[in-house]
Parts: C-alpha cells; structure tokens; sequence
C-alpha cells in the first residue's frame, strides 16, 4: 500500500477499549487531527459502554451513535448493535453488524453477534455462516462464543455430536464460560 503522506505527518495509533484485550479500531497510521478525533470516539464508546452497562440504553446508543460521528469503528457500530439488542430492535442491531463488517471485515464481533440475533430470530440455518465467519476472523478476542452459538444451533437441530464439539471447543477456549460447560455437562448427560 502506498502511503500519500511522509511517515513524518503520520504516527501509528493502537488505542484500546479498556473492555479486556479489545482493541478500540485497527492500529493504523494516522495525522495529529485523525489520532485526536480517534480519541474522542474512544472516550464517547467508553461512556457509552458504562451508560449501557447501567442499563441507560437510551444514553448508550447516543453516545455510540456520537463515538461514530466523531470517528467510525466496528467497535463502535457493533457495541450500538449489542444495546439495540438489549432494547430489542433486533432487526436494527443486524444494520449495525453489518455496517461494522464495513468498516473492519477481520473484527470478529458482528460476524458473531449477527448470528446470535438470528438465532433469537429463529434462523439457524441462517446463523451458522456467520458463526463460522466469526470463528475464521483475524481480529477476534472471544473465539469461544461463536463455538457456543454453534453449539446451541446444533443441539436444536438435533446434531448433537457437532453440538458436543462445538460446546467443547468453547469450554477449551475459555474454561471459565459457565454456560458451555453447563450446556456440554447437560447434553453429555443426555446423551447417556
């Protein structure tokens, strides 16, 4: 890739979320006016992620919807997705995973999410290619949850040795995700 402008005018950015090893956007080079816009984003998404964590959904999407004007993320645009689910308007949350996939296709968050809403839809077939996608991202901190949701989709069409494989995998990934090892403990038992 070329660069238009010397690395003088440029300085690399890798900002973070605060929200465990997330990242807040890719570590890109950027000019002192882009690195400062990037930053207030940041500080929006981080208000908005503690008004969401309150339960003040209403404020969230509004500070999420400000942290994208001031400089769009797939962190943002998914976490906007997150509180649309909280106030279910499922349908709007999918819009924002998308969008999400637009600005950063390697994030893996809205390949996921966007599966888990169509499971709340009733879509499973549906939900599974974005569940894998999720599972083949660069760029993605919780490989566990899209095994997880791969695991709850199968178990409900009756796979339930791939549902076993996928709870398997989530509880391997992350061994203190109570609700895979619960679901693997419970379908094993079933399956006895």
């Amino acid at each position: 890739m070329t660069q238009t402008r010397s690395s003088e005018d440029r300085r690399f950015v890798a900002l973070h979320t605060g929200i465990g090893e997330m990242p807040f956007g890719r570590a890109e080079y950027l000019s002192e006016a882009e690195e400062t816009s990037k930053r207030d984003a940041l500080r929006l998404f981080k208000e908005a992620y503690e008004a969401q964590m309150r339960g003040e959904l209403d404020e969230a999407a509004d500070l999420y919807r400000q942290s994208l004007a001031a400089y769009p993320t797939a962190e943002a645009h998914t976490f906007l997705g997150w509180t649309y689910s909280f106030m279910k308007q499922t349908d709007e949350a999918i819009a924002e995973c998308h969008q999400a996939i637009e600005v950063d296709p390697d994030f893996g968050n809205p390949y996921n999410d966007i599966g888990a809403y169509l499971i709340e839809k009733g879509d499973l077939s549906g939900a599974i290619p974005w569940l894998q996608r999720a599972l083949d991202a660069p760029r993605y901190e919780a490989y566990f949850y899209p095994h997880f949701n791969l695991g709850r989709v199968y178990e409900a069409q009756r796979r339930y040795f791939a549902a076993l494989d996928e709870y398997q995998a989530a509880a391997e990934l992350n061994p203190q995700y109570a609700l895979a090892a619960r679901a693997l403990r419970r379908l094993q038992s079933k399956l006895n």
